[in-house]
């Protein structure tokens, strides 16, 4: 119930002990401002990540053929290790987790188109690179490679928007006829993909890549995307359990890590994020010890108004007030304090944060900001940080009510 005489009471105390009041709420705006700031800033570099990471596949495998590191049920080290069709098909039949396969054949050619030419990379792919690689047609320019183009092992070929600019400049290069190594390739389509650096590149099927550029049945590598896998644990028994398989097949040992390059892109994401959560953590640990501080200045500021206040105390008791009612005035002073700075610094930091939330999203050279972006607090965190507001408050002022309720009236009543 509200009680007029009670908020009377506990502004009439601030109102004496402003200076000690303002230092301590300063203290505790200033702390939850910064734990706001900080818990924003980590949300705006892991939402820079997220976003980084669903432009690219996360979930990709690579599977590189190298040479063996370690001799081998008598055959020697040092030999070469080449994947084959033999073990696309076994990815596709052994293991569940494998999504989208592909094995790849990259050849680095001469390129021409007219008088314009440049060295790019020409990668035979199988059409379910397409879902891998995350390759898109650019503004409904042509189409991707099918299964159709790998069966009759057509001389078509996708360019990126980098080769296009080096060799078409503003022409539309679909439909035409361009060199790949002196021999022609009909461009059927200008696409983008999940790549970091954007240098000349151009794919064709893995069917004409294998004959023209191959080496028989063999080829470079495999990439695939894989499923169900949420942990590392998870991710590293599919990665030991593959390169058995690998072992078995190819007659290496199982412990030899040189032998088959894996390049796990799911460990790198799973890692980074592990990263994150770590950093979170630990800017709660940094936000609560800021709490904790702020508790100890509210606390002492409550003892000296308590001792001020004891002979005021003793009064009100040998009158026939409740303890209960001294305690409850005290606490209720300390949560006002508490709430009233920490509510001040949690609207300031989130007001911060919207304006550089603002300020990202309008910038001319938005792009740098790529892995930082949208640095807020979710209404779940800022919930979080009221209850605790409360919780510190309760808390401070608890222990010098305790200690006010403790001192017997006559005592209380003597002190100056």
């Amino acid at each position: 119930m509200f009680d007029i005489d009670n908020w009377t009471e506990i502004f009439s105390s601030i109102k004496k002990n402003k200076v000690r009041t303002f230092l301590t709420g300063f203290a505790i705006a200033w702390g939850i401002f910064m734990f706001v700031i900080m818990l924003a800033a980590s949300n705006g570099a892991q939402t820079g990540i997220q976003s980084v990471f669903a432009k690219r596949t996360s979930n990709i495998l690579q599977v590189q053929g190298r040479f063996t590191s370690i001799p081998y049920e008598g055959l020697p080290e040092n030999r070469s290790i080449n994947l084959d069709n033999r073990d696309l098909n076994r990815l596709r039949n052994r293991f569940v987790e494998t999504e989208y396969i592909s094995a790849m054949i990259p050849v680095r050619t001469r390129i021409r188109y007219g008088s314009e030419s440049t060295v790019g990379n020409t990668i035979g792919i199988y059409p379910d690179y397409n879902n891998v690689g995350g390759i898109k047609i650019v503004d409904n320019q042509g189409r991707l490679i099918h299964n159709r183009d790998m069966d009759e092992q057509r001389k078509v070929v996708i360019v990126n928007r980098r080769l296009r600019e080096v060799l078409f400049n503003d022409e539309d290069p679909v439909g035409r006829t361009m060199l790949i190594n002196d021999l022609p390739f009909t461009v059927i389509g200008v696409f983008s993909e999940n790549a970091i650096v954007d240098l000349e590149k151009a794919y064709i099927p893995f069917s004409t890549a294998q004959l023209l550029f191959g080496d028989g049945w063999r080829f470079n590598n495999l990439a695939f995307t894989v499923q169900g896998l949420r942990t590392n644990r998870d991710n590293e028994t599919f990665s030991a359990h593959l390169r058995r398989d690998f072992a078995a097949a190819h007659q290496f040992h199982p412990n030899d890590r040189v032998a088959v390059n894996m390049q796990n892109e799911l460990r790198t994401y799973l890692q980074t994020f592990g990263i994150f959560n770590a950093i979170v953590i630990f800017i709660w640990v940094i936000g609560i010890g800021t709490l904790f501080a702020g508790m100890v200045g509210v606390s002492n500021i409550m003892l000296i108004t308590v001792r001020e206040r004891t002979k005021e105390f003793g009064i009100r008791k040998a009158l026939g007030a409740k303890p209960s009612s001294i305690i409850k005035g005290i606490i209720l002073e300390s949560v006002t304090i508490t709430s009233m700075f920490g509510y001040l610094g949690l609207f300031l930091g989130i007001w911060v944060c919207g304006l550089a939330n603002i300020w990202l999203k309008n910038h001319p050279d938005v792009e740098k900001f790529a892995i930082f972006e949208n640095p807020s607090v979710d209404m779940g965190m800022a919930i979080a940080a009221m209850v605790l507001l409360i919780v510190v408050g309760v808390l401070a002022g608890y222990f010098p009510a305790r200690q006010a309720v403790r001192v017997p009236p006559v005592e209380a009543m003597r002190a100056e």
